[in-house]
């Protein structure tokens, strides 16, 4: 099969695609012949090595986080799904190839009315979502949440979720992408390259953080007493949580198909629509991670297989 390796740590220049054996399933795994991966952001910073602190791994890496599929073979322990399941789900690393193995356990039946591509695009951004909004933040209807950087493939689909959820969604974003947070159902939005949402708002319940930097550290200001900053771009400073009287996370989110189960529904029941897709093909994966380090996207770029 092919497959799409790093094999060195560096620019775009060290990706290669390569033939390989098949994968073989454990017991409790699924075998995927995959259709559609999409290109995120950790795969940019696996391949730069700045993830060797914190999660090591080993050249040559194939890259992926996601994946979306049909179940070619399954392993003995194998209960809920089935040969020929349309499925989607991940894990970290050894997604960019035409097969691949996945736990049962982190994998799910896809919605009914989407593309293969729409659903390798939704696996990082649903298994988020509910790690932050209901697993970390613990939402109630009614509260007032900031989303930092509601734009791009995650933060849409936080913002749906959110909207469900009955909470009171505010964005920043772009020029470029203020008419689509208000499509998706942003209760207010604001530019962040003409407007400082710290003049804009104030009182919030919930800030999720997709951004960092100076943008992370300006969210204090704005959240309640007792409020919660939640990010999954750095962990925040704790000096900061100690003196605005906030509590101050960095979510790394485990996958899960409950998770993906919980997303699932609220796509096939209409409230949450798949991001904006720029689709390319698996061999173009170099020009790809590029385009997306070039910044601008609102929505993700997948990969399409076989």
């Amino acid at each position: 099969m092919k497959a799409i390796v790093y094999s060195a740590f560096g620019s775009s220049e060290v990706i290669e695609v390569i033939e390989t054996e098949k994968p073989t399933i454990k017991e409790d795994e699924v075998l995927i012949k995959s259709y559609a991966v999409s290109v995120n952001p950790a795969d940019i910073k696996y391949r730069k090595g700045l993830m060797q602190q914190r999660l090591p791994v080993q050249l040559p890496y194939t890259p992926g986080l996601d994946v979306a599929g049909t179940i070619e073979a399954i392993g003995e322990n194998v209960t809920r799904l089935k040969v020929g399941d349309k499925v989607f789900g991940g894990k970290h690393g050894g997604n960019y190839a035409q097969y691949v193995s996945l736990k049962e356990s982190d994998t799910s039946i896809i919605p009914s009315n989407i593309s293969f591509n729409e659903a390798a695009a939704l696996v990082v951004p649903l298994v988020t979502a509910y790690s932050f909004l209901i697993e970390n933040g613990e939402v109630q209807k009614g509260q007032r949440l900031l989303i930092q950087g509601t734009t791009g493939g995650t933060g849409q689909i936080m913002l749906q979720m959110a909207k469900s959820l009955g909470l009171y969604v505010i964005g920043t974003t772009s020029t470029g992408g203020v008419g689509l947070a208000k499509i998706l159902g942003a209760d207010e939005v604001i530019d962040y390259q003409t407007q400082d949402f710290t003049a804009l708002v104030s009182d919030i319940d919930l800030v999720i953080d997709l951004v960092g930097g100076q943008t992370q550290e300006t969210s204090f200001k704005i959240l309640k007493k007792n409020g919660k900053l939640l990010s999954g771009a750095m962990p925040p400073s704790q000096e900061l949580a100690k003196e605005y009287e906030v509590e101050a996370k960095f979510i790394a989110s485990a996958y899960s198909y409950k998770k993906l189960d919980y997303g699932r529904q609220l796509v096939e029941d209409g409230k949450i629509k798949p991001q904006r897709i720029t689709t390319m093909k698996l061999e173009d994966a170099a020009k790809a991670q590029d385009l997306l380090s070039s910044g601008g996207l609102n929505g993700k770029i997948i990969l399409e297989i076989n």
